[in-house]
């Protein structure tokens, strides 16, 4: 049964866009009522693929642990308790990176830990079997950006710094 032109108003809500608030939009359509139950599972087959998108794009990239799991858990193990499956290859025995701050009075010692893993300003000790990522990073950046213009340091610091606030949250109460 054909009913005149119905006038619909839709509110596009697009809060997380942060551009428009709501958006209305007047359609006129000359259609019949089963036309419409046809539109509206459709319509809100949209919408709720809209949102999905939506949701998708904010999904957090834990950079930290994205760095430690690929870098160190061999080594130090997934939950940093120095029992990774390489830590038995090693001529010293790997830390627990989850006491850290207990043994060091509560405090996490920051500077230090940047310091050894970057390679910057510690002495020579022993074989060093643990990588210098300082460098590694540096290397890597190098062949990432190839020509186009760069600055390696902070390359290396960022991921780095990442690196060491993932193992910040690691630590023991």
């Amino acid at each position: 049964m054909k009913r005149g032109f119905k006038s619909l108003l839709l509110n596009i809500k697009m809060s997380n866009m942060g551009i428009l608030d709501k958006v209305p939009l007047h359609i006129e359509i000359g259609v019949d009522m089963k036309t419409v139950k046809n539109i509206v599972p459709l319509t809100c087959l949209g919408i709720f693929m809209a949102i999905s998108v939506v949701q998708a794009q904010t999904t957090k990239v834990d950079f930290g642990k994205n760095e430690y799991h690929a870098k160190c858990a061999n080594c130090h193990g997934q939950e940093g308790k120095g029992n990774g499956p390489y830590s038995d290859l090693l001529r010293v025995s790997t830390p627990n990176l989850t006491t850290i701050a207990k043994n060091n009075g509560g405090v996490f010692p920051m500077e230090r830990l940047y310091q050894s893993v970057s390679g910057e300003k510690i002495k020579a000790h022993g074989s060093r079997d643990m990588p210098i990522w300082g460098q590694e990073y540096r290397v890597e950046a190098a062949n990432y950006y190839m020509e186009s213009p760069y600055d390696p340091d902070a390359y290396s610091r960022a991921r780095l710094l990442a690196l060491l606030e993932y193992i910040y949250r690691m630590q023991v109460k």
